[in-house]
């Protein structure tokens, strides 16, 4: 089976251009999956029924999996045997009939324009840290990029007179301006703290860590934990708090949706969608409370 997976993850990378975390994330899910059957005496692709495709749901449900994972594991088991039913590896599909649980979709949690503020106002711009940390987060928080995104910019990837970065998702470039705050950070952190901070003067990474290496994304985090206590704001901040707050700021302050979907990379609009809402629920609250006959 392992074979029958390999070969679905190389087409599923080089022939449907899915991401990297994309794919590590179907192999994890896959090889899970493939573990259960085998210790259930399944070892051939051929093999496997609707019956064992259905126990593992309900046994991921037994382990009280949320939704959303089980529901991403669906979706893996599902484009894995597609895959080898198209190739002729396997007589039938016994997937063709798995359902996902419904999803309860919960609301993005994100930052007031005030709890922005206080917690840009943590770095302590004295240090090649503090320089560094707030350039971090003021583009983070003026671009919605992704972490995995940010971590991965070069220089050559900034143009601050133009004033936007090129951010590449790994299925497309694209485009984002960055405002003022974001830009100032940036200068800065360029020409004051970065060259201090490189171990190699080649280094073409824009953002490094303290030991002018590559930053990672566990080194990121704690960054960002450190300010979020530092900044008493009361809510568990994580980075992807910045992407939905960017994304339901600037819709409260009148960016179309589909300039947003552009910017935030979303493949398909209708996850662009759920900052509408949020904002057309704020707005109902705020008339609700404040109209004399609502």
């Amino acid at each position: 089976m392992q074979e029958a997976l390999n070969q679905f993850l190389d087409y599923f990378s080089n022939v449907k251009g899915a991401s990297t975390n994309s794919v590590l994330s179907y192999r994890r899910d896959l090889e899970r999956f493939m573990e259960y059957l085998e210790g259930r005496g399944i070892t051939q692709v051929k093999k496997v029924n609707e019956t064992s495709l259905n126990s593992y749901i309900l046994m991921l449900e037994n382990e009280g999996k949320a939704s959303s994972t089980i529901s991403r594991t669906v979706a893996s088991i599902r484009a894995l045997f597609a895959f080898l039913s198209e190739k002729r590896q396997i007589d039938m599909n016994p997937a063709a009939a798995l359902k996902s649980p419904k999803l309860e979709r919960k609301q993005p949690e994100y930052l007031s324009l005030q709890e922005i503020d206080v917690l840009l106002k943590q770095p302590d711009v004295i240090s090649l840290k503090g320089i560094r940390d707030l350039a971090m987060l003021e583009l983070l928080y003026a671009t919605g990029v992704r972490v995995s995104e940010l971590i991965k910019l070069s220089c050559k990837d900034v143009n601050l007179e133009v004033g936007y970065i090129k951010c590449d998702d790994g299925t497309h470039d694209r485009a984002i301006p960055i405002g003022n705050a974001a830009k100032r950070a940036l200068t800065t952190y360029l020409k004051d703290a970065r060259p201090q901070m490189l171990a190699n003067p080649d280094e073409t990474l824009l953002f490094v860590n303290i030991t002018g290496e590559h930053l990672s994304r566990q080194g990121f985090w704690k960054i960002i934990k450190y300010y979020a206590n530092k900044a008493k704001i009361g809510k568990k901040i994580t980075p992807h708090i910045f992407r939905h707050s960017f994304a339901i700021h600037m819709i409260e302050n009148g960016a179309d949706l589909r300039s947003l979907q552009e910017m935030l990379g979303h493949s398909d609009i209708s996850t662009t969608q759920v900052y509408a809402k949020m904002n057309n629920n704020k707005i109902k609250e705020v008339y609700d409370k404040a109209h004399p006959r609502a």
